[in-house]
């Protein structure tokens, strides 16, 4: 059984950190670019960074660049997001995301390209 479950979510104030992890099981996580995604109340989801299969490639929205870092570690099949100086509009049910990648480099940003997803974290920022 495929699943990613994500953890690290909580409520932090405003200029604080969190390191959100995701947790691959039921599939070859090195073959799979991953992703992070957000959704904020009556918002879509959005990208928010991705990582390619081999990690040696990487992409942010730009909102979120020099904040986030995006990284995996495939010999423990997670992902991990490193989240620093918190704004309260990072506020949003973040969900890691997995596509079969048959390029080590290749990169995705598109949330529809994403067929394996999580159930959720929620991330709170109170300013």
């Amino acid at each position: 059984q495929v699943q990613l479950v994500e953890s690290g979510g909580g409520l932090v104030q405003a200029g604080g950190s969190l390191k959100l992890s995701c947790a691959a099981s039921g599939l070859t996580f090195s073959n799979y670019g991953m992703g992070w995604f957000r959704q904020a109340p009556g918002g879509e989801r959005e990208f928010v960074a991705v990582i390619s299969r081999s990690g040696g490639t990487t992409n942010y929205t730009g909102s979120v660049k020099d904040r986030f870092t995006i990284s995996r570690d495939n010999a423990k099949n997670t992902m991990y997001l490193q989240m620093n100086s918190l704004k309260p509009e990072d506020t949003a049910v973040y969900y890691c995301a997995a596509r079969r990648s048959f390029i080590t480099t290749y990169i995705d940003r598109k949330t529809q390209s994403y067929n394996i997803w999580g159930q959720g974290t929620q991330v709170t920022v109170s300013s």
